[in-house]
This record gives C-alpha cells, sequence and structure tokens, in this order.
C-alpha cells in the first residue's frame, strides 16, 4: 500500500495510535525500530537529531538511495530501513536554547523514546524526572545495553555484545565438527530489532495503563534483558534440562527430520513438526518403511537417530529438483520451502501476495522501497504515509506549527546553531 499526505497532518482518524505523539530521541536501530512501528500505527512521531549529522545510520552506506539524477543522495539503505512516517528535527540538545525546544516539545507528548547512556539525558536537565515534571503523564522509554541498573549499567551496549553475552551465538552455527563450526552472529541486529519490538510492547501497555490511571512511567529496556529473554526455549532447555544447548547448524536439536536437505539443484528445508507429517513424507518419497522403522517411529526416536534418518532421506531427496519437492511435499500436507536469498524473498509469491515490499515517495524526487509491516488489522490497515526524512526536513514545521515559534524565533535559533 502506497499512500501520500502532508507529513503534518495528523493520521487517518481510524489509525490506532492517531492523536498520539512521541519524541523520538534515539538512533541506530532499536529505538527508530520501536518509533517506526509506532508511526505506522498512526503515531505522529517527532525524530530529534543532531544538526549538520543526523541519526548516525544517515552514514551507513553503501548502498545508498539513487537521486532523480541518477547519482548517490546522502539517505542510506540502514537509515531509510527504520525511519518511515517520521518527522526530522534537527536540535542541539547542548545548547541551552536546544533543550528548551526538547522540554517544549516533551510537553506536547505523549512518549518519550530515548537510547543515550544512563544518565546522559538525566546530566542535560532532560532525565524522566525532568521531564515528568512538565509532563506528569508522560511516557518515557530507555533503552541501553544493559538497563538501568546493574554493574554493567554504564556500559556502552551494542547488539553484537548482546547476541553473545545473551547466549544467542553459542546456539547459532555449525555444529561442533562439522565444517566452519563456532559462534556465529545473526544475520540481521536480532537483538536491537527484539529490543525495539519488546519496547513496543512496552510502551503499548503503559499507554494502556495510562489511559485508566492517568499515570504515566518510565520504562527501561535492555538489549541483554531482552536477548535473554528471546533465548525462549533454549533457555528451558538448560534451565529444565540442566545442560547448555550448543550449536546445531541447520538441523533442529529436538525436532528430526527438521533441516535443509539437498535436492538436485541446491537446498531446501523439510520441517515435519509431528509424527502424521514424517508419515506422510515417507509415503511421498517411496520409503513408507522408514515410517515404521522402530529408530524412527516417534519424534524422539528420530531425534535420537537424526544423523541415520538424515542420510536415508537424503538418498531419495538427491533424486529431484527443489520444484519438484516444493510442489508434492507441502501439497501432501508436509512443510518445505526453498532457502531464499534476499532477491529471492521478495519474488516469492506468498510474500507478493501478502504486499511485503512497499514504495514511498521521498523528498528528493524519487520513490523510496521498503519492506511493510507484518501486522494486518481487520478493521484498521495500516497506511503508510511519508517516506523516511531527509535530514532536518521538518523543523520549521514543527517549531511552527506544534510549538507557535514565529520565523522571527526560528531564524533566531538558527543563528545560534540550536537548530
Amino acid at each position: 500500500m502506497t499512500e501520500t499526505s502532508d507529513p503534518a497532518a495528523p493520521a487517518p482518524p481510524d489509525a490506532p495510535l492517531a492523536g498520539v505523539r512521541v519524541l523520538d530521541l534515539s538512533r541506530v536501530l532499536a529505538g527508530p525500530w520501536s518509533t517506526q512501528i509506532l508511526a505506522d500505527l498512526g503515531a505522529q512521531v517527532i525524530k530529534i537529531e543532531q544538526p549538520g549529522k543526523g541519526d548516525d545510520t544517515r552514514q551507513w552506506g553503501p548502498p545508498w538511495l539513487t537521486g532523480p539524477d541518477g547519482e548517490p543522495t546522502a539517505e542510506s539503505s540502514y537509515f531509510l530501513s527504520a525511519n518511515r512516517g517520521k518527522l526530522s528535527v534537527t536540535v542541539d540538545i547542548t545548547s541551552d536554547d536546544g533543550r528548551q525546544l526538547i522540554v517544549e516539545l516533551a510537553s506536547m507528548s505523549d512518549i518519550v523514546v530515548e537510547n543515550f547512556k544512563v544518565g546522559a539525558l538525566a546530566a542535560k536537565g532532560l532525565g524522566y524526572a525532568d521531564l515528568a515534571a512538565v509532563k506528569p503523564d508522560i511516557i518515557y522509554a530507555s533503552i541501553t545495553g544493559f538497563g538501568q541498573t546493574g554493574p554493567m549499567a554504564s556500559q556502552p551496549g551494542y547488539d553484537y555484545l548482546a547476541q553473545a553475552l545473551g547466549g544467542l551465538m553459542s546456539i547459532t552455527g555449525p555444529a561442533d565438527g562439522e565444517p566452519g563450526a563456532g559462534p556465529t552472529r545473526t544475520g540481521v541486529a536480532i537483538s536491537d530489532l527484539s529490543t525495539g519490538m519488546y519496547t513496543t510492547v512496552a510502551i503499548l501497555g503503559a499507554y494502556i495503563h495510562r489511559m485508566r490511571t492517568g499515570v504515566g512511567q518510565h520504562i527501561d529496556m535492555a538489549l541483554l534483558d531482552t536477548q535473554t529473554s528471546m533465548l525462549a526455549n533454549a533457555a528451558l532447555w538448560y534451565l529444565v534440562g540442566g545442560t547448555a544447548p550448543t550449536r546445531s547448524g541447520t538441523w533442529h536439536p529436538s525436532l528430526a527430520p527438521y533441516q535443509v536437505f539437498e535436492a538436485a539443484d541446491g537446498p531446501f528445508i523439510v520441517a515435519c513438526g509431528n509424527d502424521r507429517q514424517f508419515n506422510i513424507l515417507c509415503e511421498t518419497i517411496d520409503r513408507p518403511e522408514l515410517a515404521s522403522d522402530s529408530r524412527f517411529v516417534t519424534n524422539p526416536d528420530r531425534n535420537q537417530n537424526r544423523a541415520i534418518l538424515a542420510a536415508e532421506l537424503q538418498i531419495e531427496l538427491i533424486k529431484q529438483p527443489r520444484t519438484h519437492w516444493l510442489d508434492v511435499l507441502p501439497t501432501a500436507g508436509v512443510p518445505a520451502g526453498s532457502v531464499n536469498t534476499i532477491d529471492e524473498v521478495f519474488v516469492e509469491p506468498q510474500v507478493v501476495h501478502r504486499q511485503m515490499q512497499i514504495s514511498l515517495p521521498h523528498s528528493s524526487g524519487v520513490d523510496v522501497p521498503g519492506v511493510a509491516n507484518p501486522i494486518k488489522y481487520s478493521e484498521t490497515p495500516l497506511r503508510y504515509t511519508t517516506a523516511p526524512p531527509q535530514l532536518g526536513e521538518h523543523t520549521d514545521d514543527v517549531l511552527r506549527d506544534i510549538l507557535g515559534k514565529s520565523a522571527e524565533q526560528i531564524q533566531a535559533l538558527k543563528d545560534n546553531k540550536s537548530i
């Protein structure tokens, strides 16, 4: 879906968060990911950026957006991935006038999101207590690597550290003894992204609480906390079983067959989640005797003899191309899928049908491609109104239309480099 509108105009009245204003003091990924979700839901998000530089990710290229003249612009793909639907306002929060602008904007906002080091904004008079003094019901979400308390609270934190310290890398990558074995980083910054999503959930919960009670609150989010929580069944493997799980590469440590196999022309996945699906698989590949083999009858049996079973299945699966198996297996009721490259994802028929690729007109005069929010509402479908903004694109608009600043006042702030 592609729509355009005046960026300063309110969201459609049926948007879930229409009328909610977010002051976004975050940068890089976890915070911007959260605020982009809020923008998708209809909130007005005012993104505060450093004059002349902006969000760090604006410089994280290539690749860069191509302008109308065919030349690269200053807009990196990284920045474009997490900042649609926002208003960019440049403010120097190290200046007295800049800090005062943040206080004024906070007094007219519902939510503040920030990911500065612990205590950094409080030292500037912009901490939770400071802004709650001018907006008592403010919801103030702080995102850091390790949280507001604890022995590591003052340390800078990054997604990579959270993946390592939170155990994710220890269970990601080829198993010991396999080629390339060793701890592996995920292909995207999953700790940042999941923290952004959890932050959005926390904000929405706090907002509902405020609707009931009129009371705002401070939300303390940490990448390491989130990554620890996201260990899910792997954590319980250890907490229940007493043994830490290890890397298992492309196969599942608790299910079999649930791994990558080689077809005649490349890899694909077979994912049997129960005995019935395994029985169907055996029938479909003309090996029905495998289903009654005492080594493979139940999932615990198959898991214990996974390598032997995989070898038997591979003998049959290599005989046909992927297109054959991706046709007959799902049709029969066996989950299977190709191992897509990113370019293949966006031509996958199901992805195309679900309209997961979007395009929005950018103020530079070109269209910006993007990936849709996966939320599908029946009554309030999401509307994507504006592309990620150019640096400071809405500074004058916000100061004039929201704070009521005159042209002379805005010019004075420019003259003293506060904006």
